[in-house]
């Protein structure tokens, strides 16, 4: 897989929100739904977010209002930002407030790749884990980043969690388990497993002496699995729930929604492909307009409703309807 994170990814929504390529997109999915039990949602249209924000992630603020976070982007003026941030009332009508990481990392200061940030609230500082292209090396970094404000303006911490060859070492997500409240970061991609190792008690680095373990393997015989990546964890009645995404993003049929499970937060993850005896784990796949969606977030709202956000393309927006590749 080539990584970039081209072209325009816009973010979908799904009760469970959906996020897609170019922006965030929401909309109703009777697959996603039944696989997690789900009531129907009042119906709204997709996208949610219609700019290029692509691996979005979703935060609650204190104050009621949600924020998403997202790789980085170029303005129409041709300026970086180099990692995004909107702000929203209600998870369907966002507001894009820029940039969110405005100073870049001094080990990574020369570079122009950000990706894949993820945000969570910790002892009053929020915290954000995301990678970058380091200076010197031949691979992406795992980095933290804090702010007062989950808005920003976030400053890395000085130095890299870890480094590894190519594009293993992206899409950063924590994780409390509730079963111990101890903080884990998972991550992954590269045609490598995904991972997940505790973090230390500020968050800021790994836990003493621990080491990554592997919770889900790639395996290229199952559609979209040849590369995962993307994880998102979310606990429930006894359950840990790995939503995860593959194979090619972002053009094409070959980037989907997957989900396993597993009764220990380290795994082993079971596939929905391998608990169905079915050739794919898929939740979320191309479907009419919307191509490629991937890397989603779940969250709950105040009425108890699940929400999963990804992105996806809009190829009736890039090439009209007559040029939407057969949809």
């Amino acid at each position: 897989m080539t990584r970039g994170r081209r072209p325009l990814l816009v973010i979908v929504a799904v009760v469970l929100v959906v996020v897609a390529v170019g922006g965030l997109i929401a909309a109703t999915q009777p697959s996603v739904r039944a696989a997690l039990g789900l009531a129907r949602p009042t119906v709204y249209a997709n996208p949610v977010l219609d700019r290029d924000f692509p691996d979005p992630v979703v935060l609650p603020a204190a104050d009621g209002t949600w924020y998403a976070y997202a790789t980085q982007t170029i303005t129409e003026d041709g300026g970086d930002v180099n990692i995004q941030v909107a702000r929203s009332p209600d998870l369907v009508t966002w507001e894009w407030l820029g940039e969110a990481l405005p100073v870049k990392p001094p080990w990574a200061s020369t570079t122009q790749d950000f990706w894949a940030p993820h945000v969570v609230e910790r002892d009053g500082r929020y915290v954000m884990y995301y990678s970058a292209d380091p200076d010197d090396g031949d691979g992406l970094c795992l980095a933290v980043a804090t702010a007062a404000s989950p808005a920003g303006p976030f400053t890395d911490v000085g130095a890299p969690l870890e480094c590894g060859e190519g594009f293993t070492d992206i899409d950063p997500m924590a994780f409390l388990d509730p079963a111990d409240d101890r903080w884990w970061l998972f991550w992954g991609s590269g045609f490598e497993p995904i991972h997940a190792r505790p973090l230390g008690p500020d968050g800021l680095t790994f836990a003493e002496g621990s080491d990554a373990v592997t919770v889900l393997e790639p395996d290229p015989y199952l559609d979209y699995e040849n590369l995962i990546e993307g994880a998102w964890v979310v606990a429930r009645d006894g359950w840990y729930y790995l939503f995860y995404a593959g194979d090619s993003c972002c053009v094409g049929p070959d980037y989907a929604v997957m989900v396993a499970r597993s009764r220990v937060v380290t795994g082993p993850y079971e596939k929905l492909a391998v608990a169905r005896d079915a050739e794919s784990a898929a939740i979320l796949e191309e479907a009419e307009r919307w191509d490629a969606p991937g890397h989603n977030a779940v969250v709950t709202d105040a009425a108890g409703r699940d929400w999963l956000l990804d992105h996806a393309s809009d190829w009736g927006e890039l090439f009209g309807p007559e040029d939407s590749l057969g949809r």
